[in-house]
């Protein structure tokens, strides 16, 4: 048998009772519209763009994105010139993904921390960045290299105040973007 004739059989699904056929397409397209559905209900394209506004589609993020947008960085950096690697565009989006999918799952099952941090991948990453971005004002406190300190050993504030999801005041929350994206 062929390749071609193999896919047909395979596809077709050659060989079962119609019923079985049947359930089978129909398991199938219940699985494809619920996969389709999640990937709208979660705006998961949307993290394919830089937009800054992405960051807030996890609430707990909402108090990050306040501090960073009344912030200087919020004047010359976006999320992602920060949070993610700018080697090349395989690194930038292979990172992307494997953080989302951290993250989808930490927010999912409701096990995210009180006060949010880096995670052990996300450390060199922001690092790495930092100096890309400072690497001027490094060279002159010869920091540029080290491993030993990160940046946010002594810049603490990158984000504002840090605080527990519990204590943050409302008043510093931003205006969620709306449900459907245009």
């Amino acid at each position: 048998m062929d390749v071609v004739g193999l896919v047909k059989a395979i596809v077709t699904l050659a060989g079962l009772p119609r019923l079985l056929q049947i359930g089978i397409y129909g398991l199938v397209g219940i699985a494809v519209g619920g996969a389709l559905l999640l990937v709208r209900i979660a705006n998961a394209t949307s993290y394919l763009s830089d937009d800054p506004r992405t960051c807030i589609n996890c609430h707990v993020m909402t108090d990050a994105y306040a501090s960073w947008q009344r912030g200087s960085h919020g004047r010359v950096a976006v999320c992602v010139d920060c949070h993610v690697p700018h080697s090349n565009m395989v690194a930038k989006y292979a990172f992307k993904s494997r953080d989302g999918m951290r993250h989808s799952y930490v927010f999912t099952m409701r096990t995210e921390p009180q006060v949010l941090e880096l995670s052990a991948g996300a450390a060199p990453v922001v690092q790495s960045n930092c100096v890309r971005c400072h690497g001027r004002q490094l060279a002159m406190i010869r920091l540029a290299g080290s491993t030993e300190r990160r940046c946010w050993d002594c810049h603490q504030n990158i984000h504002g105040e840090v605080r527990s999801l519990s204590a943050s005041p409302e008043t510093l929350r931003p205006d969620l973007p709306p449900a459907r994206l245009k």
